[in-house]
């Protein structure tokens, strides 16, 4: 599966955190995120990540289309809803769009760690239907 990672900049040590603790499900699916989120990820995990731009630069509008397209199976966006700054990632344009596209989502360590056991007892494998693998 194709597992879409944000992190608003008061949340990319939880992230990297949280990464770390599942790498071993992590390694097993596509990671692609937002830029600086992505290389704090691959340089603290070893994990491969597709980084996209900066979500200041619109990487989190990379993201939205790859979701608009079908393209991402899961998204983990932590975000700071009492200190995000201006130039961070557009929440509701990514919430919108994974609850029009039926994408799993978690915007907090709570809800990624239930989205991560699911994922890890197959409860998502419904995903594979609706997209299938190339290859």
């Amino acid at each position: 599966m194709t597992i879409a990672l944000i992190a608003h900049d008061s949340k990319k040590e939880l992230m990297v955190q949280f990464c770390t603790a599942y790498c071993r499900i992590l390694s097993q699916h596509k990671l692609v995120a937002t830029g600086t989120t992505g290389k704090m990820i691959a340089e603290a995990t070893g994990l491969q990540v597709q980084r996209f731009l900066a979500g200041v630069q619109g990487g989190d509008q990379q993201i939205a289309s790859r979701i608009a397209c079908n393209e991402v199976d899961l998204l983990l966006f932590f975000r700071d809803p009492i200190n995000a700054k201006p130039s961070e990632p557009n929440e509701m344009t990514l919430l919108r769009l994974c609850d029009v596209h039926n994408i799993p989502l978690a915007t907090n360590i709570a809800t990624a760690e239930v989205l991560i056991h699911g994922l890890e007892r197959g409860d998502l494998d419904w995903r594979d239907i609706v997209h299938p693998q190339n290859g």
